[in-house]
């Protein structure tokens, strides 16, 4: 399956040779609209993978519904606009925008700038997954050192038999390393005391 596009241009010859240029070069439009609250709900519905959106338009204008695309990482954003004051291109920017487009452009302009768009989502995205990740990882270890301490304290355990202790629950019990840690926090989880 080709990359879902949304275009929200407010002129309709504009959008019809976006999406004739689209198609010709393999993407699939999903959506289409001249407003910008529209193309906020098209993006909801069609879960595109990038949305083409203009930044004047009726309803809700271009900076805006990138705003609310953006703010979940939905979907690659590209500004398309008459205008190319620096003022606009940093709103875009700010407002999520991976690629910033000047009208009117080139067949040879357009693809590069999808591309950069696309690119830069999946970086993006990447980098989020990665740090949540991370967060989870440094959560496990910080619940992990808890239990590997009140284990210690009241049962006279070393470290290495809490952990292992832990590691044994976890695996018998068919859980993470934190589920079972957080059994031991919760007084749920003992070693026996024979």
């Amino acid at each position: 399956m080709g990359v879902r596009v949304v275009i929200a241009e407010d002129e309709a010859i504009i959008r019809l040779d976006l999406k004739e240029i689209l198609e010709e070069e393999g993407y699939e439009v999903v959506g289409e609209t001249g407003r910008g609250d529209e193309a906020v709900e098209l993006v909801r519905r069609h879960k595109p993978d990038l949305v083409i959106l203009d930044i004047k338009m009726p309803g809700k204008d271009g900076l805006e519904a990138a705003r609310e695309i953006t703010a979940d990482r939905s979907a690659a954003v590209l500004i398309l606009t008459a205008f190319s004051q620096r003022n606009l291109i940093e709103d875009a920017r700010d407002a999520g925008a991976l690629a910033y487009l000047v009208k009117p452009f080139q067949k040879g302009e357009l693809v590069p700038a999808l591309e950069v768009a696309l690119a830069r989502h999946t970086e993006i995205r990447a980098l989020e997954d990665e740090n949540r990740s991370l967060a989870e990882q440094l959560e496990t270890r910080r619940v992990l050192d808890r239990a590997k301490g009140r284990l210690m304290d009241e049962f006279g355990m070393k470290e290495s038999e809490a952990f292992a202790f832990i590691r044994s629950s976890a695996m018998r019990q068919r859980i993470n390393l934190r589920e079972a840690a957080q059994q031991v926090l919760d007084g749920t989880l003992v070693p026996d005391q024979t």
